[in-house]
C-alpha cells in the first residue's frame, strides 16, 4: 500500500507539524500519524519534494517553512471576485502614494536647482568671503593680505584659499549724451588671478582693465576701459565702444561749493549675471581708476576671499578673524545673502509639507481598504485565533498588507520621479517667460532628498496600518464565530 503525505506551514506552532494525508488505495483506512512514522522517514528533501521510504513504500511531500504572516498578507491582497471593491481601493492607494512621491521627488529637485542656480549666479560677482574694517576704510591691506595667505589653519578651519584681492566699493552717477543713471562701482584688481566677472576669464579682464590696457591699444589712450551690466546699457543706451562720464560723490571742495570727481571711461564689455538686480546696477573699472575716482589714495573698501570648498566659507571667516582681530570684521556670502537663501529654504519646505498631505490622503486610502479587509474577514481572524494564532500575528498579517501597499507606491513614485527629473534635464523641454531668471526648470536630483522622501512616505504608510491592525487583532475569535 502506498501513502502520500503533504506538510504545509500553519499559523500556530500547536499544529506546525500537522500533516495531511491521502490514501491512494482505497482497501484499506488505516491512517499513520506523525508520531508514528517519522522513525521510519528517510533521505533528505530540498525544496517541495516527494520522498519515498524504501521499506514502507510511503511518499511524503514536504515544503519549506515560510512566513506564516507574509503568506496570508499575500493571499489577501490577491483579492477574489467578491472583494473586487476592497482590491480596487489598494490599487487606488497604491497610485495615489505613486503620484505624491512623484510630485515630491520632481519639486524639490526643482527647487534644489532653483537654489543652485541663484547660488552660482551670486557667486559669479561677489567673492566668497569679505573682510572689511570697522572704520569703513582698509588702512593697510598689504599686511592684512600677507596675514591672511600665511595664517595658521587649524583643523576646524581649513579650507584652500583660492585667491585674496582689493576691492573698492561705491556710488556712482552715470552720464551719457541720452541722459544719466545711479549704478555701483567696484573697483577690482585684474592681476589678482581670479575673474570676478561672470563671462570674462582673467586674460580678459587683464586686457580689458589692466594697467597696461593703454599700451596694448594706443587708439583709446584717454580713456580707461568700463565694464557694464548688459541691462544697465540697455537702459542708459550705449554699446561696446561708447564713451561715458563717470562721476562720483568724492571730490573737492572749491569756492562755488563741493565740486564731485568725474572720470571719462570707453565701454569695454558688457556682461550677464542673470541676476537682474546686478545687471542694472553694476560697474566694473580697474581698481586704481575707482581710488582716483573715489579720492581714497592707496586705501580701499574692503579685501575679497575666494576659497576652494564653498560651504566651508564660514570656518575660514571665523579663522581670518581670529587672525587680524580687531578691527576688522568679515562675512561670508551666506550671511550677505542671508534673505534670499533663507526665503529658499522656506519655500521648499513649505513644498514638502504641502506635496506630503498627497501621500497623506493615499494613506488614509490603505487605513480604510484595510478597515474593510478586516471587517471581511472577522471569520477568518477568529479561526486563526482558535487554532493558536497569537495578537501578535493578526496584527502583522494586516502590517504586512499594508506595508506592501505603501512600499509599492513609494518605490514606483520614486522611480517616476527620477526618470521624470533626468527627461527635464536632459531635454528642458519646460520653458519659462522671460519674467524669469530661468529659461528652463532648473534640475537638480539630490541623493539625500530622494531618501527623504521615500522614508517619510514609508513612515507615513506604516502609521495607518497601527488602527486596523490594531482592532484586527482585538477580535474575540468566540463572538465573531457565534455573530460573524
Amino acid at each position: 500500500m502506498t501513502w502520500r503525505r503533504t506538510i504545509n506551514p500553519l499559523p500556530y506552532k500547536s499544529l506546525k507539524e500537522s500533516h495531511s494525508f491521502q490514501q491512494s488505495e482505497s482497501s484499506n483506512n488505516n491512517i499513520c500519524y506523525d508520531h508514528q512514522c517519522s522513525a521510519d522517514i528517510k533521505g533528505e528533501h530540498k525544496g517541495n519534494n516527494t520522498v519515498s521510504d524504501g521499506q514502507s513504500g510511503m511518499k511524503h511531500t514536504f515544503r519549506l517553512p515560510l512566513s506564516f504572516e507574509f503568506v496570508i498578507a499575500g493571499r489577501y491582497l490577491r483579492a477574489r471576485r467578491k472583494e473586487g471593491f476592497i482590491s480596487l481601493i489598494s490599487m487606488l492607494s497604491v497610485a495615489g502614494v505613486m503620484v505624491g512621491v512623484m510630485a515630491l521627488v520632481v519639486v524639490i529637485a526643482v527647487m534644489s536647482g532653483a537654489e543652485t542656480e541663484f547660488r552660482e549666479r551670486i557667486l559669479g560677482v561677489e567673492p566668497h568671503i569679505l573682510v572689511m574694517e570697522y572704520s569703513g576704510m582698509f588702512n593697510n591691506y598689504p599686511d592684512a593680505e600677507k596675514k591672511v595667505l600665511l595664517m595658521e589653519r587649524t583643523a576646524a578651519s581649513y579650507r584652500d584659499i583660492i585667491s585674496v584681492s582689493p576691492l573698492v566699493f561705491g556710488q556712482a552717477m552715470i552720464r551719457t549724451s541720452s541722459g544719466m543713471s545711479g549704478a555701483v562701482l567696484r573697483g577690482i584688481d585684474p592681476e589678482s588671478g581670479i575673474s570676478m566677472i561672470k563671462g570674462y576669464s582673467t586674460d580678459d579682464l587683464k586686457k580689458l582693465l589692466g594697467e597696461d590696457r593703454l599700451a596694448l591699444d594706443p587708439s583709446s589712450a584717454a580713456f580707461p576701459g568700463i565694464i557694464l551690466g548688459r541691462e544697465l546699457a540697455r537702459n542708459i543706451g550705449v554699446k561696446e565702444g561708447d564713451k561715458i562720464i563717470l562721476m562720483s560723490t568724492g571730490g573737492i571742495l572749491s569756492p562755488v561749493g563741493h565740486m564731485p570727481s568725474m572720470k571719462r571711461f570707453e565701454v569695454v564689455g558688457l556682461f550677464e549675471s542673470g541676476m537682474y538686480e546686478y545687471d542694472t546696477s553694476l560697474v566694473y573699472v580697474n581698481i586704481r581708476s575707482a581710488q582716483s575716482l573715489m579720492g581714497m589714495g592707496s586705501r580701499i573698501s574692503a579685501m575679497g576671499v575666494w576659497v576652494d570648498d564653498i560651504y566651508g566659507a564660514s570656518a575660514v571667516k571665523d579663522a581670518i578673524v581670529d587672525t587680524l582681530d580687531y578691527p576688522y570684521y568679515a562675512r561670508d556670502w551666506m550671511e550677505i545673502n542671508q534673505s534670499l537663501f533663507s526665503a529658499l529654504k522656506l519655500e521648499k519646505t513649505a513644498m514638502f509639507v504641502i506635496l506630503t498631505l498627497i501621500i497623506l490622503v493615499a494613506a488614509f486610502n490603505i487605513a480604510s481598504a484595510l478597515i474593510m479587509m478586516v471587517m471581511e474577514k472577522t471569520r477568518d481572524i477568529a479561526v486563526f485565533k482558535a487554532m493558536g494564532a497569537t495578537d501578535r500575528m493578526v496584527r502583522k498579517i494586516f502590517m504586512i498588507q499594508g506595508m506592501i501597499i505603501g512600499l509599492s507606491g513609494t518605490v514606483m513614485g520614486t522611480v517616476t520621479g527620477v526618470i521624470v527629473c533626468f527627461l527635464l534635464k536632459k531635454y528642458e523641454f519646460i520653458e519659462l517667460p522671460a519674467a524669469y531668471p530661468f529659461s528652463t526648470l532648473p534640475v537638480q536630483l539630490e541623493a539625500a532628498d530622494v531618501i527623504l522622501i521615500a522614508a517619510a512616505s514609508f513612515i507615513i504608510c506604516l502609521v495607518s496600518t497601527l488602527y486596523p491592525s490594531y482592532k484586527a487583532s482585538r477580535t474575540n475569535p468566540v463572538e465573531a464565530l457565534r455573530y460573524g
